[in-house]
């Protein structure tokens, strides 16, 4: 299945609306039911609909009624987001499905609300010049991965499926830029690769996407912290419709989305294209889909061993989605 950016025009107004082993439960404070000065979000390459939303002000000029500020904060992948909803840095964040279940799994208290794109955002990456055409080529190998994200639990899989373990090849724990970087160096064999990054390898140095099962790329939602989602539930509907303009918007202008992931990433059109290529942004109501597809990456991982056999993986799930906050049908 190829997953592409849908250019159809979502009109009408919306009414309702990675984790690097230190998923501990937060220390933080609860939010309390008074008034909101800040609100704190998330940013990344990964949520092209995110860059919208912050170079337009969408939710800036929403607040501004009452009062509440908006932060930014960058998020380099899943794994960073989740660490930031956990230690309470920010109110919202980016991350993959999977990634975000591993997280509430771990004791981060998060509920996923919105998802932002169906992505086939990664794959395992090589050189041309290393030999390795499969998965099973892998074995005794190096490979680049960022723990507690997408691609790392894409990796799991993909290990899996060719009847191998992480510990059949030599893991190498960096932040996604920085895996693309040592396979560029020869510092590693492989990578397990995020765009817009990947797609720069592709384009760039003519890397090899040896492997790639776009079913297997969990959705890109964006989760909240659950007592925040409990305490303002109207500012959590507040948010994804300003969400829905932002993506709505993308969808409209194609062109703009372009130009705001090549200003943020720094990388040429060609490879931003590229990434546009693998992202569906046309499904944004959370609930049974989203929900089967994490489902089956959790049972991957406890079947692997990465969830201990007695977690209940269908209950962790249920707790993760919320999806009450969904914005209304497109008319």
């Amino acid at each position: 299945m190829t997953l592409r950016l849908d250019r159809r025009i979502f009109a009408g107004t919306v009414l309702g609306i990675l984790a690097c082993g230190t998923l501990a439960l937060s220390g933080a404070a609860p939010v309390r039911a008074a008034d909101v000065q800040e609100i704190r979000l998330d940013w990344a390459t990964y949520n092209p609909v995110s860059l919208v939303l912050k170079e337009k002000g969408f939710l800036e000029e929403a607040l501004k009624p009452q009062g509440i500020k908006v932060r930014w904060t960058q998020s380099l992948g899943s794994n960073k987001a989740l660490e930031f909803l956990n230690g309470g840095a920010i109110d919202f964040g980016s991350s993959a499905g999977a990634a975000a279940l591993l997280a509430r799994i771990n004791g981060n208290p998060i509920k996923a609300v919105y998802a932002f794109s169906r992505p086939e955002w990664t794959a395992l990456v090589t050189r041309k010049d290393t030999g390795i055409a499969k998965v099973a080529d892998l074995k005794g190998k190096r490979i680049a991965v960022t723990r507690g994200t997408d691609p790392h639990i894409f990796l799991i899989r993909a290990l899996q499926g060719a009847g191998l373990t992480e510990k059949d090849a030599k893991l190498v724990l960096l932040q996604h830029p920085d895996g693309r970087t040592a396979l560029d160096r020869g510092d590693v064999d492989a990578w397990a690769g995020l765009d817009p990054m990947m797609a720069a390898a592709e384009i760039e140095n003519n890397d090899v996407l040896f492997f790639r099962d776009p079913a297997a790329n969990t959705w890109g939602v964006l989760d909240v912290r659950e007592d925040f989602a409990t305490a303002h539930p109207e500012l959590v509907r507040l948010v994804i419709a300003a969400y829905e303009q932002a993506r709505t918007y993308a969808l409209k202008n194609p062109e703009a989305l372009k130009a705001a992931l090549v200003a943020a990433t720094k990388l040429p059109e060609p490879v931003i294209a590229r990434q546009i290529e693998r992202t569906d942004l046309s499904q944004p109501a959370i609930g049974p889909t989203q929900a089967e597809a994490i489902r089956a990456a959790g049972a991957a991982l406890q079947q692997a061993g990465v969830i201990a056999a007695d977690t209940n993986v269908q209950a962790a799930v249920d707790g993760l989605i919320d999806p009450q906050f969904n914005p209304a049908p497109a008319r």
